[in-house]
């Protein structure tokens, strides 16, 4: 283990050595190759953070849309039974309206495209967030 190590040291020395031998136009080319790397690095991983924020925020803002209207549903629902029952109770033979019945499907289609739309902006961000992981 020594041994190995030792050898290790050497072949870093070395490296050192070579490094410190080399012209200085050679080293500053070096520099400047890292510095602009680095740079690439940083402007890529900002604007994935600006990506990636813009889409948790589109999300938020989804949900709270999906969470008003489901509310909103739920609501209609519950006025839709009771104008059952109180035209039941009213008269047996009578047949609820269609309207209300076509305003709860229109809310339940709505509800569904946003869930829809929030598990296409989930797979985006989970592949945006796989490509800030790869860069």
């Amino acid at each position: 283990e020594v041994q190995r190590l030792n050898q290790q040291l050497e072949e870093k020395n070395e490296e050192m050595q070579q490094m410190l031998n080399q012209p200085p136009y050679e080293k500053e080319r070096e520099i400047l190759r890292l510095q602009k790397s680095l740079a690439e690095r940083e402007k890529a991983q900002a604007t994935s953070d600006v990506l990636c924020q813009s889409l948790t925020d589109e999300t938020h803002q989804l949900q709270r849309k999906l969470a008003s209207t489901a509310e909103m549903c739920q609501h209609l629902a519950k006025c839709l039974e009771e104008k059952q029952r109180r035209e039941k109770g009213n008269s047996d033979d009578q047949i609820p309206t269609g309207r209300s019945n076509q305003v709860f499907l229109l809310l339940l289609q709505n509800e569904n495209s946003l869930q829809a739309l929030i598990c296409n902006l989930q797979d985006e961000n989970r592949m945006l967030k796989q490509k800030v992981a790869h860069v």
